[in-house]
């Protein structure tokens, strides 16, 4: 193999990364969760670990399973980073009410397989860690592989919707209009497909861009898009954009996607351009400011950075189970947590409110009927109102208002799409809040 077949070879498992519901597959005999235990495997284990046992960025083996498995827990120590502050408040506590009838808990997943119950779902979803909130108490937690309480997972795409809600908060401040053009905060757009697109568009992503996220296609423009961000390596003599910024300039319109929803990841990195235009600060300054350090977190977060410092708005967030089920809760609450107002109850409005239901189907996501996309959040517009943040491999912000749960949960499935795994996940997370609301 030469070395652009290697890159592309790299290629095809690192773009993976970045779509929320990519249609990635597992690998062939995938060795099962307890077979691919990163700590029983000896990933980076010894000084220095054996060569057959090294995971390493510039190969590319970061992004291989069973290696994710180790890497999704240390990704700050493989790809450039930028602390997110907690302040220096005290810790929120969470107070504990263990819940024994929960790990046992039996449903029938959604696809027609055989009963299961909730450990054996995370369990067969390789589950790093999860943490439940009912009523803001931690009833069950659980971690696997490399983590603990203390150690932060790449949050993949939950990270757009961190995104979505400092965008949707300066709307509510009146210092982003969402009616506005996108050239109005960002003229260096004009010449591109974003020159004729309203703050709105971006935040819901029916941006109507050319933007193919189809990995089985060398042409298409994740590509470029991944090594303009640096999260992989480039080929020799590459002279394409330098960074995610960059890259935006290049994208050009598709006329058959006006007026759809298509998840782009791309937006997300031009509505983390907006943010930075519309308040002078970075992202990671802004999302310590307003929320990460009035939260009462118990460690700093982190967000992977291009090589112009541009946070990787797309997936790059790293934080704790249980600092991400604080922000679910603060969400759950109307924006409310640590004893004040956090977020407006009116930005928690909108994006439960959801996004068009119509324009959603058009695209298909069989596991998701009657959702909805609003301010790069997942609407489920079910009974009990649930909305979700989700990322690929598992990861996943799913609050019940009617339940009154939160449950944080990572993970490194083999698989990237969610959609892989929504037809167990999603009803063994109702089937907990079911349990919760009778008892």
């Amino acid at each position: 193999m030469n070395k652009i077949q290697t890159i592309k070879t790299i290629s095809a498992a690192i773009a993976l990364l970045f779509a929320g519901a990519a249609m990635a597959q597992a690998p062939a005999a995938a060795p099962d969760p307890a077979a691919s235990d990163p700590v029983a495997m000896g990933w980076m284990q010894g000084s220095p670990p054996a060569a057959d046992k090294t995971v390493r960025w510039v190969d590319g083996s970061f992004y291989k399973f069973p290696q994710t498995r180790w890497s999704f827990a240390h990704w700050n120590q493989l790809i450039p980073s930028s602390d997110v502050w907690r302040g220096d408040g005290k810790v929120a506590a969470l107070p504990r009410a263990e819940r024994k009838d929960i790990a046992g808990l039996s449903f029938q997943p959604a696809n027609g397989g055989a009963t299961m119950t909730f450990e054996q779902a995370l369990a067969a979803n390789y589950t790093d860690a999860i943490v439940v909130l009912h009523k803001g108490r931690i009833v069950y937690e659980k971690y696997a592989g490399a983590m603990t309480p203390h150690t932060r997972h790449i949050a993949m795409s939950v990270t757009k919707s961190f995104f979505g809600t400092l965008g949707e908060m300066l709307v509510n401040e009146g210092k982003l209009d969402p009616g506005a053009m996108v050239t109005q905060y960002i003229p260096e757009l004009k010449d591109s497909g974003f020159g004729d697109v309203t703050v709105r568009q971006v935040m819901d992503m029916t941006t109507g861009i050319k933007f193919s996220e189809n990995y089985a296609d060398p042409n298409a423009e994740i590509w470029t898009y991944v090594r303009a961000g640096s999260v992989l390596p480039r080929p020799a003599g590459y002279t394409g954009p330098q960074n995610f910024y960059d890259f935006a300039k290049t994208v050009q319109k598709d006329p058959e996607a006006a007026g759809a929803f298509r998840y782009q990841t791309v937006n997300t990195d031009v509505m983390g351009w907006l943010i930075r235009r519309a308040t002078n600060k970075t992202v990671g300054e802004l999302l310590s400011e307003r929320i990460w350090s009035r939260l009462g977190t118990e460690r700093d977060a982190m967000i992977a950075v291009d090589s112009a410092g541009n946070e990787f708005a797309g997936g790059g967030l790293i934080l704790t189970a249980r600092d991400m089920a604080r922000f679910g809760e603060m969400m759950r609450k109307d924006g409310k947590f640590n004893g004040q107002a956090i977020i407006p109850k009116a930005v928690v409005d909108d994006i439960r409110n959801g996004g068009d239901r119509a324009v959603f189907a058009r695209a298909g996501y069989a596991t998701l009927p009657g959702w909805s996309y609003r301010d790069m959040w997942w609407i489920s517009h079910d009974d009990h109102g649930v909305f979700a943040a989700r990322g690929v491999h598992g990861q996943t912000i799913y609050i019940d208002p009617k339940a009154e749960m939160v449950i944080a949960r990572f993970a490194s499935a083999p698989q990237a799409a969610n959609g892989v795994s929504d037809p167990v996940m999603l009803p063994a997370f109702r089937a907990v809040a079911d349990r919760l609301m009778r008892r």
